[in-house]
């Protein structure tokens, strides 16, 4: 691997390395879908009217909202299962890509995601992200203490890996969780900004920001080049 300052890094998944609203997208074109054939009714319709619920209310109660408006009676608990069981229609983000080749071999690669078990895994296995990484923690596998922004899960990859707090890195998208933990033990944190996301919009203060804010993950290159001349 080389004599490198950082020797792991760590990886967010939703609107890190993919765009969550692909699969947010394809979850509702299910649910229309579902809901289309058992109503006989049109599911363009549907999904036009779950896009629209979406934009105004967020996800909340899209199903309930979506069923009072056309009357169908309907278990909601059932609608958000077949939305989480879709396959994934996602693709890694361009430069996500691009920067898992350049890394891979050079340095320990992990993830750590919050989000319901199974829903993660479909996400990690149709993005092919397992063949990058040497370890993946989804948290929900480990119950609610190990979701960010608990400590556990980053105290789990140094311990997996080795070394020192300050030779890992995590890059993720949302302050209210992803850097907060990582900076009390001293790993260090960048927060990619991209165009689309829940988060993007979201600044607090410093103990929440990243020590990096980088709108494209090649600019991993530059940062790891200047941390590891100093190192």
């Amino acid at each position: 691997m080389g004599d490198y300052m950082i020797k792991a890094i760590l990886f967010d998944l939703d609107d890190t390395l993919y765009n969550e609203r692909d699969f947010v997208f394809s979850g509702f074109l299910e649910v229309a879908t579902y809901l289309g054939h058992k109503y006989d009714f049109s599911i363009d319709k549907l999904y036009s009217d779950i896009i629209d619920i979406f934009q105004e209310y967020g996800r909340g109660r899209i199903f309930n909202i979506l069923c009072e408006k056309h009357g169908f009676d309907e278990d909601i608990n059932r609608l958000v299962e077949i939305y989480r069981d879709t396959e994934p229609q996602i693709s890694l983000y361009e430069d996500a890509a691009a920067i898992l080749k350049k890394l891979y071999n050079k340095y320990k690669l992990g993830i750590i995601t919050d989000g319901k078990s199974s829903v993660q895994w479909n996400k990690i296995r149709a993005l092919g992200l397992e063949e990058y990484m040497d370890r993946i923690i989804v948290t929900d596998d480990y119950g609610p203490e190990f979701w960010k922004p608990s400590e556990k899960p980053f105290l789990e990859m140094i311990n997996y890996f080795g070394g020192e707090p300050d030779e890992f890195m995590y890059i993720g998208d949302n302050p209210n969780k992803d850097f907060v933990a990582c900076k009390r033990i001293g790993m260090g944190t960048v927060r990619i900004i991209r165009g689309i996301g829940d988060h993007m919009g979201t600044f607090l203060s410093r103990d929440y920001e990243a020590d990096y804010i980088i709108y494209s993950l090649l600019e991993l290159e530059k940062i790891l080049s200047n941390l590891n001349c100093k190192g």
